[in-house]
């Protein structure tokens, strides 16, 4: 009998003490973090529509540093910010950051979002603790998601932030009541 022929073999029985919805894995723990694996990413399409290529539009932009470099103004009273694209249900936002400057906790609204650190550092706070975010960082988020980002260094920041849909509304987290603003973070 050749190998072509030969019955299929089944796969190993599952340990007894081993509940059934055990042996099952998600995609998230097959792949892990989609923004660690890198051969995972798409690249970004002229007008993106997934998570994975809205991430990839945010790298592509990231890396051609003459498309913004020169944009990037510091401002010692305020985050400076400034819409740097818009495409059909999106929006591109880049922001600077001096040393201490900070986002207040916030959420995005209806809005999903890809954050990416263009140069310095930036911390996020987040309901799972701070997280230092390095260039080249991203992070992900749907609606809901809420977060304070700081620039805890010595030196300037500059982030790129995607919206998907366009940021409309920007509430507050805090001890106060809500409010909402239309500055992107």
């Amino acid at each position: 009998m050749n190998s072509a022929s030969a019955a299929p073999t089944t796969a190993p029985a599952a340990d007894a003490a081993t509940p059934a919805s055990a042996a099952v894995e998600s995609d998230l723990q097959i792949a892990g973090d989609i923004l660690a694996v890198q051969h995972l990413l798409q690249p970004a399409r002229e007008h993106p529509v997934t998570v994975a290529e809205f991430a990839g539009l945010a790298r592509s932009i990231a890396e051609d540093r003459a498309s913004w470099e020169h944009l990037v103004q510091y401002d010692a009273t305020t985050r400076w910010y400034h819409r740097l694209r818009t495409g059909p249900g999106y929006e591109v936002w880049l922001l600077s950051w001096v040393p201490g400057q900070g986002s207040g906790r916030h959420g995005h609204g209806a809005s999903s979002g890809v954050l990416t650190v263009l140069e310095g550092g930036l911390t996020e706070h987040s309901a799972r603790g701070p997280l230092a975010l390095g260039p080249g960082s991203q992070r992900v988020f749907a609606p809901g998601y809420a977060h304070e980002v700081v620039n805890d260094g010595l030196e300037g920041a500059v982030s790129l932030h995607v919206y998907f849909p366009g940021l409309t509304e920007m509430p507050m987290h805090s001890c106060s009541p809500a409010r909402g603003e239309r500055v992107p973070a």
